[in-house]
């Protein structure tokens, strides 16, 4: 980030315009000033002094100001590659649409605010300094750019051993004297050793923690900031949240497919296991790599072994014959920029075939099906790892709904030999799902901070008593991250159940969380996440007041008015939830999620054939989501449309053929129906999906005899609220 100036400046701004879907962009210089002519926020063209550049290659953005403080990023960018690689263009940063000025993409909106979105990662000591009172930003800063302190914390015992030393030169002796006030010095010096014979070198000693990766995490991971103002050498979950491998982050085998930053991908490797920290292959002060090319895999790995055709199988000096080409494929971001995945994987097009993930094979043969490259690496290498177990069948089991997601998830979650951000990913996909307690408990004592994190994302399903057994020594964990969450999860725990320490623990950990969204207090999703937590506690009044704050700061984020609709049906007021909710389709007319809420409050008013419509578009708009057909064959049946219910869970069952709710519901309504050897039928195949489940034993056993089954339907979704807050 530099001050906008000729000499910083790269972009051509001599008259030149762009136009994107109808808009016509045109940008000027005045002196020593730059001017971009483009649609503001109300849909006309303004013109938009540049104050600031922000970024050098392979773009550059630029940031204008707007009211209340505000540093807005365009979307208007330049491409700074040379011409011969198609570069030294304007461009936007979403080049297949037109984004108009309602989007919440648009670039005046929170989405693009520098001070909330860029700032914490691009600047050093920065304060945000919002002010929701009035709505407006004081952001200030100790360096424009990342500076030393960035990484290395305050200077000022450095700049006193420095003024101490010139005066008293032979007191001062030892790293430690010299500062800064908080180091990344390594605990032990190291070198990597290549062994006579051996393939790969290995750390002299062993690494035994991991500072530097954890130093440089806060911004090389998808996260969120729990505190402003960390300090070196503090672990990463003290200060912030970070991602695990989430649907929408990573693929099913955890290859990266949102911008991810990179920690979440390291984590996964073995270079990671082995020792390997970020400088051994980067230089932080000169932004540089330690080598270029194959040289620098060369440092650790021997090239007679490696870069070879019995290797790498394709011709020597030829692209695919790159290291990176195979074991960090890569990914193009904002329109230029490419980036590789550092989870440094082994190319596994077997399991593009089983589960649809991308592999590096296919990226370079694009046109080749991955089945014609999984034959090749299994004719390459026939005892390679090509149909060996693999997490991503796990998480990808988790992700569908498969019947035996639960014990491979757990055995993932329960295999020490997998990484830690693996083994959590595991646990969090148990979520919701039946029979994954003992794992999830198990991971709540856990040595490692992200499975005792991930633990609590899937401990919600567990009853009061089983949560504040398992759960209340979380609230005094050593990491942050791990407090707050166990705060919100136990926070509607009866306050009976509790002993007294533990709930003065509670408390802490409650301010704790509340002072962590309030970090982003200019942002709806804050407000929502505090509606929520009183809404737990019984503060009706204070979560409406919340989600009223979120729709003020973000009206397009569909979240709180679902929300407040789901607080209208808990206070008694649905007709203003269906308004909440009507106002939330005008922003957000495909979300099946707010259809479904609708759906659900218009039961309750009792407009049955306007519920039906509403269950049908969530249905229709989520069909990977059976709850929602669910929903809607049920609301047919309440309606006497009994065989139109049969058609609509049939054709859920076709696309999820072993969902439990799915089956138990057609066996139940067979029944009712009369239709017992249909019921028998559904009841058979509910066991060959679950034969562990003794509910499912029960269901058909009832129904071989004839008699009415002891075991429940699934919970009516006609009587269940929506889901919670993000």
């Amino acid at each position: 980030m530099q001050v906008s100036d000729p000499s910083t400046v790269l972009g051509d701004f001599s008259g030149v315009s762009l136009e994107h879907f109808g808009v016509l962009s045109t940008f000027t210089r005045r002196g020593d000033s730059f001017v971009v002519r483009t649609e503001g926020a109300d849909g006309a063209l303004h013109d938009y002094e540049v104050a600031y550049t922000f970024g050098v290659r392979p773009l550059q953005q630029y940031l204008v100001r707007l009211p209340g403080g505000r540093l807005q990023a365009l979307s208007l960018a330049w491409d700074s590659r040379p011409r011969a690689a198609g570069g030294q263009r304007w461009f936007d940063l979403v080049p297949g649409e037109r984004v108009p000025p309602a989007d919440v993409l648009h670039w005046t909106k929170p989405s693009h605010t520098w001070n909330a979105q860029c700032a914490e990662c691009h600047s050093t000591n920065l304060r945000k300094g919002y002010d929701a009172a009035t709505d407006a930003y004081t952001t200030t800063w100790s360096d424009l750019d990342v500076g030393c302190e960035a990484c290395h914390g305050p200077g000022s015992l450095h700049a006193a051993w420095a003024e101490s030393a010139a005066k008293a030169p032979a007191a001062q002796s030892g790293d430690g004297a010299r500062g800064p006030s908080a180091g990344l010095r390594r605990s032990q010096p190291a070198r990597w050793v290549l062994d006579p014979g051996a393939a790969i070198a290995r750390r002299e000693p062993p690494r035994s923690e991991h500072a530097e990766v954890e130093a440089c995490a806060p911004c090389h991971a998808r996260r969120a900031t729990l505190r402003e103002g960390r300090l070196p050498n503090q672990p990463l979950l003290d200060t912030h949240r970070p991602a695990l491998l989430e649907e929408g982050l990573y693929e099913d085998d955890g290859q990266m497919r949102d911008e991810v930053y990179n920690w979440g991908s390291f984590l996964q490797s073995p270079m990671y296991a082995a020792g390997v920290t970020c400088s051994d292959c980067h230089d932080p002060h000169s932004l540089e790599l330690r080598a270029e090319g194959d040289a620098l895999c060369a440092r650790c790995h021997r090239p007679e072994v490696f870069a070879t055709p019995a290797h790498h199988h394709h011709p020597p000096e030829s692209a695919g014959a790159r290291c990176v080409a195979c074991h960090m494929p890569a990914r193009t971001y904002m329109v230029v920029d490419v980036r590789h995945d550092h989870s440094f994987r082994v190319p596994r097009p077997d399991l593009s075939v089983a589960l649809g993930t991308p592999n590096a094979c296919t990226d370079c043969h694009a046109k080749r099906p991955a089945g014609w490259a999984a034959a090749r690496v299994a004719q390459w290498f026939p005892s390679g790892r090509g149909g060996r177990p693999h997490y991503a069948e796990a998480l990808h089991a988790g992700r569908v709904g498969s019947a035996d997601a639960v014990p491979r998830l757990a055995g993932v979650a329960q295999d020490s030999r997998e990484p830690a951000i693996v083994r959590a990913s595991a646990v969090a996909r148990l979520a919701g799902q039946a029979g994954g307690a003992d794992a999830v408990l198990g991971a709540a004592s856990d040595p490692d901070p992200l499975l005792r994190l991930a633990a609590l994302d899937a401990g919600a399903q567990l009853d009061a008593a089983t949560r504040l057994s398992a759960f209340a020594p979380l609230l005094r964990d050593p990491l942050r991250a791990v407090r707050i969450e166990a705060g919100r999860l136990l926070a509607d725990v009866p306050p009976a159940q509790w002993r007294a320490g533990d709930r003065t623990a509670l408390a802490d950990a409650l301010a704790e969380y509340r002072a962590a969204q309030l970090v982003h207090a200019d942002q709806p999703e804050a407000h929502v996440n505090l509606g929520v937590l009183h809404a737990r506690l019984g503060e009706l009044d204070a979560a409406r007041a919340e989600y009223e704050t979120a729709i003020r700061l973000g009206p397009y984020f569909v979240p709180a008015q679902v929300n407040l609709a789901d607080l209208d049906r808990l206070q008694g007021r649905d007709e203003e939830g269906v308004a909440a909710l009507r106002r939330a389709l005008e922003i957000a007319p495909q979300q099946a999620e707010v259809h479904y809420a609708l759906g659900l409050a218009l039961v309750r008013s009792g407009r049955r054939d306007e519920a039906l419509s509403s269950l049908a578009r969530a249905a229709e708009l989520a069909p990977d989501a059976p709850r929602y057909a669910l929903a809607w064959a049920l609301a047919l049946q309440d309606a006497g449309q009994g065989e139109r219910a049969f058609q609509v869970l049939e054709t859920a069952r076709a696309r999820h053929p072993t969902d439990r709710d799915l089956l138990v519901t057609l066996a139940t309504l067979s029944r009712d129906a009369g239709r017992a050897e249909a019921a028998r039928r559904y009841a058979r195949s509910l066991v060959d999906a679950y034969p562990d489940d003794p509910d499912a034993r029960a269901l058909q056993a009832e129904l071989e005899a004839g008699g009415q089954p002891t075991s429940a339907p699934p919970s009516h979704p006609l009587s269940a609220s929506p889901d919670g807050a993000p």
